[in-house]
Formats: C-alpha cells, sequence, structure tokens
C-alpha cells in the first residue's frame, strides 16, 4: 500500500520560509517523477515542483528563485524548501508520485500523478 504523507505547513508572515517534507511508505522516491502541487480555495491544482529519477528539478513560473525541490532516496523522503513566502503562495500543498512518468524536461499535469498525499496547509500572512 502506497502512502504519502506530507507535513512541515504551517503559518507564516511574508518573507518568511517553510520547508514541506513528504514521507514516502510502499514506494520509493527514486521514481520517474515527483512533486509538489498547491490548491488555493477555488482554484485549481496547479503544479509548483518536480523532480525526475536523475535529478532534474522544473518550477512554475511563480516560484522559480523562491523554492527548491529535493529528495532524500535514503530516508525515501521528498521536500520543498519554501523561502521568501508571499500571500499568494497561500493553498494546501500535496506531494505526487508519478511511477510511469519520467518529468525531466517537462511539467506533467494532475492526470500523470497516481499517487498523492493528502496535503498540508501554508498560509502566509502580510
Amino acid at each position: 500500500q502506497v502512502q504519502l504523507v506530507e507535513s512541515g505547513g504551517g503559518s507564516v508572515e511574508t518573507g518568511g520560509s517553510l520547508r514541506l517534507s513528504c514521507a514516502a511508505s510502499g514506494y520509493t522516491v527514486n521514481s520517474d517523477c515527483m512533486a509538489w502541487f498547491r490548491q488555493a480555495p477555488g482554484t485549481e491544482r496547479e503544479g509548483v515542483a518536480f523532480i525526475s529519477r536523475g535529478g532534474d528539478a522544473r518550477y512554475a513560473d511563480s516560484v522559480k528563485g523562491r523554492f527548491t525541490i529535493s529528495k532524500d532516496n535514503a530516508k525515501n523522503t521528498l521536500y520543498l524548501q519554501m523561502n521568501r513566502l508571499k500571500p499568494e503562495d497561500t493553498a494546501i500543498y500535496y506531494c505526487a508520485a508519478s511511477p510511469s512518468v519520467n518529468c525531466a524536461g517537462w511539467s506533467p499535469a494532475t492526470n500523470y500523478f497516481t499517487y498523492w498525499g493528502q496535503g498540508t496547509q501554508v498560509t502566509v500572512s502580510l
């Protein structure tokens, strides 16, 4: 049984930082594609950051230069370091995994991902 469990969300002020973690069980984070998505109220879920098996990382334009995706294969955990947070980053953040799509060089949409975590809330205040 595959489980992805996010943690690390919370409330911060503008300019602050958070690090999200996604602990995987029944699945290896060294898969073809791991990603972070987010969804704010009334909006569609959007891809934030992607990392391929080989470590190729891609980011949404809105977070480029502020967020960093990484994975620790030994701990079987995916991370998202979020710096210089803005109120528009407020959303529920989800970890996602695709065992069959190699995302090196592109950013797959939600339908390419098989496994999802339950989400963790990130709130950024002024």
